[in-house]
């Protein structure tokens, strides 16, 4: 399928890529799809994931080799979205690739000595990292942050809390969004500091969610944290950028996420308006049918078509900054109200089925809100993808 105004499928994809989405999909197939509803059942996931995960070049992908990683472009990463989308269990999937929004600001704007003790081994599976930005006060309103590190010697003096956070129980290293400089309100005073999570004064609580129920969510709380000065992440007072440039990536890989849970919805559907009948005839007959498995495809193609086409601007330097910004904000929004849209007509087609524990859909269903909500809701999506355009 060829999409207008953008390169033809083979742009996008080479035979690399489709060896890696070959090996993927049978690593997928293979160790975790026959668990995920177990998983889901016991909210949580075997920790030997990580390494057997690590083995395949799930984790290292994009990543430096001199750090254990594999170098690869956006689309790599968008085939690892699409096929973890299979699964139809972002639980396991938010928390098995927890260091994709946990380690960038490291890699990015750390020191040498902190990425190479941190990043070889939570590519290897040994170690979990996790990113702790949201606080009970406000989740996308990063600038007004409260929870502070004062400088004491060569320590920083950590106080306040955490919410929401994805790994928060599990996770080794914490990379924490901090106010190094409490006099000085708005994003100017914001740092990024690596945070062990043997730390003492750190204590955590596991949350209970409606979704993602194999996702270790927790809410942290910094009670005087000594955390030591060689851990601060980039300079100091200036981390605001670095974690705003994270949610571009984070907000793309939710994006290919959506749509392609959405297409889990769409093919379980398929699938049963085949096989169930009505009056001697299969649903899948029946005009009304057809049109919601229709108008399901529409949604999944349009949201694809964007991602795709905003994955090869970003690789080939095509937009501008505030360009980008506003496409990936867009982005998010179509793809997570696809998702929306088809988890709650797979639903209706599937009927009583679908309201079973079990199904994917169902699953789907209980998972779409903390997509349209996670990593930017979608009313401050559209207000920051408007401020970005002049509108």
């Amino acid at each position: 399928m060829e999409f207008l105004d953008a390169p033809p499928l083979p742009f996008y994809f080479t035979p690399e890529h489709e060896q890696f989405r070959s090996s993927l999909r049978d690593f997928v197939s293979r160790e975790i799809r026959p668990f995920v509803n177990e998983w889901d059942e016991a909210e949580t996931f075997p920790r030997s994931l990580y390494t057997r995960a690590a083995e395949v070049g799930v984790l290292g992908l994009g990543y430096p080799e001199e750090y254990g990683g594999t170098p690869a472009d956006t689309f790599y990463g968008l085939i690892l979205a699409e096929e973890f989308a299979r699964a139809a269990c972002g639980g396991m999937q938010a928390s098995l690739l927890s260091h994709s929004i946990g380690l960038p600001p490291i890699l990015k704007a750390g020191s040498e000595a902190i990425k190479q003790r941190v990043i070889p081994p939570v590519l290897r599976g040994e170690k979990i990292a996790a990113l702790a930005v949201t606080e009970p006060s406000g989740g996308s309103d990063v600038a007004n942050l409260r929870t502070t590190a004062v400088r004491d010697g060569d320590h920083y003096v950590l106080n306040g809390e955490k919410t929401f956070i994805t790994s928060g129980m599990r996770a080794d290293y914490l990379t924490v969004a901090v106010r190094t400089n409490p006099a000085v309100k708005g994003a100017s005073g914001i740092s990024a500091l690596l945070v062990e999570g043997d730390t003492p004064g750190l204590t955590r609580t596991a949350l209970k969610k409606m979704g993602w129920w194999s996702s270790d969510t927790a809410h942290l709380r910094f009670d005087n944290c000594r955390v030591p000065v060689a851990n601060l992440v980039g300079e100091e007072n200036k981390g605001f950028k670095t974690f705003m440039q994270n949610f571009n990536n984070e907000r793309l890989m939710m994006s290919a996420l959506a749509y392609g849970y959405a297409e889990v919805c769409l093919e379980e559907a398929v699938d049963w308006a085949r096989q169930r009948t009505i009056a001697g005839s299969p649903l899948s007959e029946r005009q009304v049918v057809r049109h919601k498995l229709m108008d399901m495809t529409l949604r999944i193609d349009a949201a694809r078509a964007l991602v795709y086409d905003l994955s090869y601007r970003i690789e080939h330097k095509l937009a501008d900054p505030a360009q980008l910004v506003a496409r990936v904000c867009m982005a998010k929004v179509l793809a997570t109200q696809a998702m929306q849209f088809c988890a709650d007509q797979a639903v209706q087609l599937l009927g009583g089925m679908g309201f079973m524990r079990g199904t994917r859909s169902e699953r789907i269903y209980r998972e779409v809100k903390v997509m349209m909500i996670g990593g930017g809701s979608e009313e401050v999506m559209k207000d920051l993808a408007a401020r970005q355009l002049g509108l």
